[in-house]
């Protein structure tokens, strides 16, 4: 697989995700996530990160970010300015949890990540760039706390 396959697949994902959700609801609050994320992969992947979600309704929050899962992957990131984008959301108690993801990332020197996660009605479309070097394909668990 190659490194434009892969960040083909990624941007898919990510645009895939920004379209309307059939579990959106008229009540929906918008909430968006900045965050910073770093990890390792060789098979398993696993990650740890920070960041500060911010709804329309003025709630904010800070929150604990952590990913696992296994693939065909194998690298090492640091994502610093990644952006979320949350929808299917009735309140900002509603992100926290285990989300299901898919990934697919690529990069070497400057590094590219695109997933979308979802946890029952709530979806979150994530997108960042970073430092590292990686390739891979990955699924597992996406942890906000």
């Amino acid at each position: 697989m190659t490194m434009r396959t892969l960040l083909a697949a990624a941007a898919l994902l990510a645009g895939l995700a920004l379209l309307p959700s059939a579990a959106a609801r008229a009540g929906d609050i918008s909430c968006s996530m900045t965050f910073q994320l770093s990890g390792w992969s060789v098979f398993y992947k696993t990650a740890t990160g920070s960041g500060t979600v911010t709804c329309s309704n003025g709630q904010s929050m800070h929150v604990k970010l952590r990913a696992k899962g296994g693939g065909l992957t194998f690298g090492k990131t640091r994502i610093d300015h990644g952006i979320g984008k949350f929808t299917g959301v009735d309140s900002i108690a509603d992100i926290k949890g285990h989300y299901a993801n898919a990934e697919a990332h690529a990069g070497a020197e400057q590094s590219a990540d695109a997933q979308v996660v979802t946890k029952g009605s709530v979806s979150l479309a994530l997108s960042g760039r970073g430092k590292g070097w990686n390739l891979g394909i990955a699924f597992g668990a996406f942890i906000i706390e």
